[in-house]
């Protein structure tokens, strides 16, 4: 097993080389809306963390607000992304592809990108033996090319329930991303035990059910921090591009009282120029086939 501290060649952002997007592109913007199934009943497995821990089961009220997202505020937040032409980069629930056929369909239809959340965000991957854990992940990878025809591209584990063995898998499964981390406002190289993969930054900062979720703000607040988020990273990127990431979930920004929120912060940094609306798929891509080799000889 690869060290924890040794999967990521440690580089301070000032002094490592500099980064290109295409174009001349100074910031990287991609939205990843989170089209998750949270089961009614889930089957246990990894963790004994319980996804509903407000009641004894069935928790009704907490399930019913997480199925709101799949019945209608997905179709809110499409129609948001629609006008301003932007295409999402989805962390995907893969059960959704069989559950809700008019959600895959949705997203097919407008060329969204997808990045594996596991089957079932109820889930989770803590604690499995690698042979299980690489069985789910080879059945994300399965269930997307019977769906689609397509090779799966990302992946964030359910719930954010990563391992140690996590990275060597998902390169082992032919994936080419990862968002299990959070440390970085560029992608960064992930030393695997075979294959190339890319981090791309995620975020859990302006991320709405880390934000609203929790019951510590609104869709208000959840726009000034986009703002704030988005004037810091485009100031910076003039001479080192970044990588802003927008985290969404049908559930709690596809509220009717909210979307106007994130339809005005998108609005918002489409008025700006040397902005590159970018999904995962794109992104590591060229960082790929641009930057991942001098990266690794940093």
């Amino acid at each position: 097993m690869i060290h924890p501290e040794d999967r990521i060649p440690h580089a301070p952002l000032p002094f490592r080389p500099q980064l290109t997007w295409p174009g001349g592109a100074r910031l990287a913007v991609w939205v990843c809306p989170n089209i998750e199934h949270y089961e009614f009943l889930p089957a246990q497995q990894g963790s004994p963390r319980d996804p509903w821990p407000r009641t004894p089961h069935p928790d009704v009220l907490s399930y019913s607000l997480k199925d709101y997202g799949n019945r209608a505020g997905v179709w809110r937040m499409m129609e948001c992304l629609d006008t301003h032409g932007i295409r999402g980069s989805v962390s995907f629930s893969m059960s959704v592809g069989d559950m809700f056929p008019e959600i895959l369909d949705g997203m097919m239809k407008r060329d969204w990108d997808v990045f594996s959340h596991g089957l079932y965000n109820t889930r989770y991957h803590w604690n499995l033996p690698e042979d299980a854990e690489r069985a789910e992940i080879e059945a994300s990878v399965a269930a997307w090319r019977r769906l689609t025809g397509r090779q799966l591209r990302g992946w964030f584990s359910p719930a954010a329930s990563n391992t140690l063995r996590t990275p060597d898998l998902v390169a082992e499964a032919g994936i080419s991303y990862l968002c299990d981390f959070y440390h970085d406002d560029q992608p960064t190289p992930i030393r695997v035990r075979s294959g190339r993969l890319v981090s791309i930054p995620y975020t859990m900062d302006l991320n709405d059910a880390v934000m609203i979720g929790a019951g510590a703000a609104e869709g208000a607040d959840f726009l000034r921090a986009g703002l704030d988020m988005f004037e810091t990273l485009y100031a910076e990127g003039a001479t080192q591009p970044r990588v802003m990431c927008i985290a969404l979930h049908p559930y709690i920004m596809g509220r009717p009282h909210r979307i106007r929120f994130l339809d005005e912060l998108l609005g918002h940094i489409r008025r700006h120029e040397g902005v590159w609306f970018a999904t995962g798929a794109e992104m590591a891509d060229w960082y790929l086939a641009n930057h991942y080799d001098a990266a690794m000889g940093a």
